[in-house]
């Protein structure tokens, strides 16, 4: 016994002791994983595959683990907390599984930061708005630091699913309908969380989600069935996922949803098959909450002993609040119905990542109150969430060029929102506190001082059906020059759990909007909302709208920036704004079909009793000054496998203000040996143009960016001619042809 323990000791200070003799290789973490595991009973290794939360979902918010987890931490069968936080509480916790377990693993606390922890930024389908990558990048670093001060080492974000339906809540936390543009999105949140060193102390482990498939649910009915071909699948859905993984991304989170009869926490081709013998991930793969005791609802499971020979089986590592694997893996280790080289594989995973977050070298990295103090809501963090803000902005209509106004402008600031400093904070806000928040009304007056006399009425509430506001509303209107009507949903609308079967703004606001419009003054439509809304009649009457989703804390401030001019608008929609929800899901890269729409025939695909074109189309977006595209040119007009292709444009500012314009091209393969979409977006740049200043800008095509799957489903490019597009967004486009030969 003596010269076990003796074994034991000499191992443990191997591990602790390493930092300082060889440095953080690979080779050497591998190793160290050996050591540890080779010392790990099996419950132990158990332990290591639970997670669990803390006293938040009992609606205490409480960031305290429930009863009884202290003490299993001191026994090493838990591996890992979510919904714990603070430097001293994490110290805490942390304290007990490095000094008082047996083997001193360390423990990863997980936390969904979606778009900030204290310090609230835009949610994610407006910062993908900015069509920014470096800018979203920053974003996700800021958080980083800031949720890292707190004890958090692990995100459970970017959520990078594909959303072609609005009607679904959770497309607020992504990026749109795109794989192109999401895959950059994917990749600029990756190298965020994690920098260029995950084992730095204000670095997090980011958590790609929902794999897979989950943007794609029926209906956009959140957790509901998924069904696509395989080649949709890899084309569209897994190409964010891809591209974050290659970027190092550290872990996946398994979706609720099933694929073609298959939940993904079950799914052997996905989180095995795919993810780790194709894409070589050596990460970790938590489930979602419960997804695991899901498999039973789900009918392919009987109980939930088999829902955890399942799950481990299929390469799902970590088990979120289930119990599955706490409960029954020692007794399917026994039965041999789980091998424990499976057991040891999915240890080894998550041991990987603690070595790489530094946790085994400093468990203490992420514990110091005093950099909390300094970090939390600082200058620095309000500064960055304000400089996304004023980027994440889409002008939709600006009538006459009616915007900017002029600060010298009498304002009637009407409509649920105008006041609200809760909703700019969006759904999944985490720590986000209201009295933190710049509202619309507020941050006009911050503009505007004394020099102008503001007007503000609520009119109406958000989802209320109540029209007796609408008086003093429509009063404040007539004694204003303009007004600005601030109307979206509530925060709560958005997110998890919060399908929508209509797009139309909730309650009587499109009443009060018509209502106010009988003055004849003139309206600038704010939208704060974390979809998009079918918004005809507010495009059809308002002088202006403005497209603000919910911008976080310093909303108020970048709106109003937007609103006189001092910040020139250059967002770009990432989704598709339909006109009627019964044209979803609506997306500009769908196929042509053997009929396409043609106005002089019945006979072919279209609505008889609505036109088919979105309200706005993916990649719109204007501006206070005017762009220019001219001679869109191609270095050949064939190219083969092994050249690439040069495609060029002149972008002219033949405007008032300087602006941003985000330049983009799209690809159609005109013949394949499978139907390709009428246009795939390839790439994109974002340029800043003075006025009267005209740029070249230039793209490169290579064989890669015309490859797909085939007919015989391998990823190849296939000799022949092609379109190409450049323009301001899906739509307005110059367009060109090339040959792609062997």
């Amino acid at each position: 016994m003596k010269a076990k323990s003796t074994i034991i000791f000499l191992l443990l200070f191997f591990l602790f002791t390493q930092k300082n003799v060889l440095p953080q290789s690979v080779k050497n973490i591998e190793q160290r994983i050996d050591s540890v595991l080779a010392l790990m009973t099996q419950e132990e290794k158990i332990g290591q595959l639970v997670q669990f939360t803390g006293d938040w979902d009992t609606g205490t918010h409480s960031t305290e683990p429930k009863a009884g987890k202290k003490e299993l931490v001191a026994e090493g069968k838990i591996g890992s907390f979510l919904n714990i936080f603070g430097a001293d509480m994490t110290r805490g916790l942390q304290k007990i599984a490095v000094e008082k377990s047996r083997l001193k693993i360390p423990l990863i606390f997980g936390l969904d930061v979606i778009h900030g922890f204290r310090t609230t930024f835009p949610v994610p389908i407006a910062e993908a708005s900015s069509w920014e990558p470096a800018l979203v990048e920053k974003s996700a670093r800021m958080q980083a630091i800031e949720v890292s001060a707190s004890g958090i080492n692990w995100t459970f974000n970017p959520m990078v699913d594909i959303a072609r339906d609005p009607r679904w809540g959770r497309i607020v936390e992504g990026s749109g309908e795109d794989p192109v543009l999401g895959a950059a999105m994917a990749v600029a949140r990756v190298k965020g969380y994690q920098g260029n060193d995950l084992s730095a102390n204000n670095t997090i482990a980011a958590c790609l989600k929902h794999f897979a498939g989950y943007g794609g649910a029926e209906g956009g009915r959140d957790y509901n069935t998924v069904d696509f071909s395989e080649r949709t699948f890899r084309e569209v859905y897994l190409k964010p996922f891809k591209a974050a993984v290659d970027a190092g991304a550290a872990t996946l989170m398994a979706s609720f949803n099933e694929i073609g009869g298959v939940p993904s926490s079950a799914n052997h081709h996905l989180l095995t098959e795919i993810l780790r013998d194709e894409w070589k991930f050596d990460g970790f793969v938590v489930s979602d909450w419960n997804s695991i005791g899901e498999l039973i609802p789900h009918g392919v499971a009987k109980d939930l002993k088999q829902a955890a020979e399942l799950a481990l089986n299929a390469g799902l590592d970590m088990d979120m609040e289930s119990n599955a694997y706490t409960k029954h893996l020692s007794e399917l280790l026994a039965e041999g119905k789980v091998s424990g080289k499976t057991l040891d594989e999915s240890v080894r995973r998550i041991l990987r990542i603690k070595f790489r977050l530094g946790l085994f070298d400093d468990p203490y990295k992420y514990c110091d109150a005093e950099r909390e103090k300094k970090t939390i809501l600082n200058q620095e963090m309000k500064d960055a969430t304000y400089d996304v803000a004023k980027k994440s902005i889409v002008l939709l209509k600006n009538e006459k060029e009616f915007l900017p106004l002029k600060k010298e402008t009498k304002i009637a600031v009407i409509g649920p929102l105008a006041n609200s400093t809760a909703d700019p904070l969006g759904p999944w806000n985490q720590q986000g506190d209201a009295k933190d928040v710049v509202s619309v009304l507020q941050g006009i007056k911050n503009k505007c001082g004394d020099k102008v006399k503001i007007l503000f009425e609520e009119g109406c509430s958000i989802t209320g059906k109540e029209t007796d506001g609408f008086g003093k509303a429509i009063q404040a209107a007539k004694e204003a020059d303009v007004v600005v009507l601030v109307l979206g949903e509530s925060l709560d609308m958005s997110g998890e759990a919060r399908a929508r079967a209509t797009l139309d703004l909730p309650g009587v606001q499109e009443e009060l909007a018509k209502e106010i419009y009988k003055t004849g003054k003139p309206i600038i439509a704010v939208l704060m909302n974390g979809r998009p809304l079918t918004i005809n009649w507010l495009n059809e009457h308002a002088a202006a709208i403005l497209e603000t989703w919910f911008l976080g804390i310093r909303a108020g401030d970048a709106i109003a920036d937007v609103l006189f001019g001092d910040v020139n608008p250059s967002g770009k929609l990432p989704v598709t704004f339909p006109k009627y929800v019964g044209q979803v899901p609506m997306y500009y890269n769908h196929k042509n079909t053997g009929r396409p729409y043609n106005p002089k025939d019945n006979y072919t695909s279209y609505y008889a009793d609505y036109d088919n074109s979105p309200l706005y189309p993916f990649g719109y977006g204007l501006s206070y000054t005017k762009f220019v595209y001219e001679n869109l040119k191609l270095s050949a007009k064939k190219f083969s496998k092994k050249e690439s292709l040069q495609v060029s444009v002149e972008v002219k500012n033949d405007g008032k203000y300087d602006g941003e314009e985000v330049v983009q091209l799209y690809v159609r393969d005109l013949v394949g040996s499978v139907t390709r979409p009428v246009k795939e977006l390839k790439s994109f740049q974002k340029i800043f143009l003075k006025k009267g200043e005209t740029k070249k800008v230039e793209f490169t095509l290579t064989e890669e960016d015309l490859k797909f799957y085939n007919l015989d489903m391998n990823f190849v490019s296939e000799p022949g001619m092609f379109k190409v597009f450049v323009g301001t967004n899906s739509v307005e486009c110059l367009e060109n042809e090339f040959e792609l030969t062997e």
